[in-house]
C-alpha cells in the first residue's frame, strides 16, 4: 500500500519541511495543480493532504480524503478553567453593536484578520456577501508566551513556542523553561475534554494576563486549529507529519471517534 502526500500549490516553509519528512519515510509527494483538477490516486494508494481549506474544498473530491477539524464553537464551549476569559460565538451583525475594545476572530477559517477592534471598529465582509457568519469574541487579554502543540490521540507529538506578547518569537519546545507547565496544562485539558477534539489536531496554549480572574498570569487555551493547515514553527517535521496524516487522510480510515469532526 503506497502513501501519497498531496500539497496545495501555495508553498511555505512548513510545506517544504513536511514534504521532506514524507519523502524520508518513503511517501510520494505531489503538488496539486492550481485549477484543482487531478485524477484520483492509483489503486492501492492512501492519499493525505496539507494546505488551505478553500483550496481543499474545491480540489480534493477525487482523492478520497477526509479532513478533520475542531468544531467551530469548541473554544466557547470549554470550561472557564481552560479559557480564563469569556468567549462567545455570535453573528457578525451583533458584534457591531457590542462596545469595544473587543478581540474578534473567525471560529475556524481566515475570512478576516483576527485582531483587537476598538469601539466602533468591526471586521467587514467581502463585497457582495449576503452572509451573517458566526464570529468569536472575547475580552482583550495579553498573551505573555504562546505555544503550538501537535496532538495525536491526546499526546503531544511535537511543539514550539511561536509568540511572545503578540509578536512572532519562535523557540524549541523540548527543554523550554515552560515545557513542564505547558505539558501539565495540556494533559489536564485532554483528560477533561478528551472527546471534544479530533484525534489529530493542533492546540495553541499560552500564558495569559487579563480576563476577569486573578491578576497573576495563568495558562489558558488560545485556540484549536486544523493540523493540515497549521504552521510548524520550531516543531519536529517528522512528528508533526504523524498528526497531519491522521487529520487529513483516507475517508475509509476515519474511525467512529472522529466521524463527527469531518469537514463538510
Amino acid at each position: 500500500m503506497a502513501d501519497l502526500l498531496a500539497l496545495a500549490p501555495h508553498r511555505s516553509t512548513t510545506t517544504t519541511l513536511l514534504a521532506g519528512a514524507a519523502r524520508a519515510r518513503g511517501m510520494d509527494v505531489t503538488v496539486l495543480p492550481r485549477d484543482g483538477h487531478r485524477a484520483g490516486p492509483p489503486p492501492g494508494t492512501r492519499a493525505h493532504y496539507y494546505g488551505g481549506p478553500l483550496f481543499a474544498d474545491s480540489a480534493l473530491g477525487g482523492l478520497g480524503i477526509a479532513l478533520l477539524e475542531p468544531a467551530g464553537r469548541w473554544l466557547d464551549g470549554l470550561p472557564y478553567a481552560f479559557t480564563g476569559r469569556r468567549v462567545r460565538c455570535v453573528p457578525l451583525s451583533e458584534v457591531r453593536r457590542v462596545p469595544g475594545p473587543l478581540f474578534v476572530k473567525p471560529p475556524t477559517d481566515k475570512s478576516f484578520p483576527a485582531a483587537v477592534y476598538a469601539d466602533g471598529e468591526r471586521p467587514g465582509l467581502p463585497a457582495g456577501s449576503q452572509d451573517d457568519p458566526l464570529v468569536q469574541i472575547s475580552e482583550v487579554v495579553t498573551w505573555v508566551r504562546e505555544f503550538r502543540l501537535h496532538l495525536l490521540d491526546g499526546e503531544i507529538r511535537t511543539g514550539s513556542q511561536y509568540a511572545a506578547f503578540g509578536r512572532l518569537d519562535v523557540a524549541p519546545f523540548p527543554g523550554h523553561p515552560d515545557e513542564t507547565a505547558v505539558r501539565a496544562f495540556a494533559a489536564g485539558l485532554t483528560e477533561a475534554c478528551a472527546d471534544s477534539l479530533p484525534s489529530g489536531v493542533v492546540l495553541d496554549v499560552g500564558l495569559m494576563r487579563g480576563g476577569d480572574g486573578p491578576g497573576d498570569a495563568r495558562w489558558a487555551v488560545v485556540e484549536a486549529n486544523m493540523a493540515w493547515f497549521s504552521n510548524l514553527y520550531a516543531g519536529d517535521p517528522a512528528r508533526a507529519l504523524d498528526v497531519v496524516l491522521r487529520a487529513a487522510g483516507p475517508r475509509a480510515l476515519v474511525g467512529e471517534r472522529d466521524a463527527g469532526f469531518r469537514r463538510r
